[in-house]
């Protein structure tokens, strides 16, 4: 998925997804000034980036994956927003817990998160 984080689009804060599955061989292009994330429903996934710089630790952020001002519909995951990122209370809709990172587990919402 990825979210607009130019706060001068007409499309800021909205969010588009798409299943990429080994099938349907799609790519998913992320411009600048996007936010992007994945949910991985497989066992194994191999996923690859290719970006227009190189990685620079400090540039690095984030935002809250389940803000509730965005909306995301993450694909067959259940549970209800708590007030925070943390993984706690949601799961696979075939019972597998969600398996976070510390740090995306600490992002705040789109409101307190960078803007191009």
């Amino acid at each position: 998925m990825a979210v607009d984080l130019r706060q001068h689009s007409q499309t800021y804060g909205k969010w588009y997804g798409v299943e990429l599955i080994d099938e349907n061989k799609k790519q998913f292009l992320i411009p600048e000034g996007f936010a992007h994330g994945f949910l991985i429903l497989s066992d194994v996934a191999e996923f690859c980036y290719k970006v227009n710089d190189f990685w620079h630790p400090n540039d690095e952020g984030g935002m809250a994956w389940n803000d509730p001002e965005i909306g995301i519909q993450w694909p067959h995951l259940v549970g209800e927003y708590q007030g925070t990122p943390s993984a706690e209370g949601y799961q696979l809709d075939d019972g597998t817990p969600l398996n976070l990172s510390d740090k995306d587990q600490k992002w705040l919402g789109l409101k307190d998160t960078f803007k191009f």
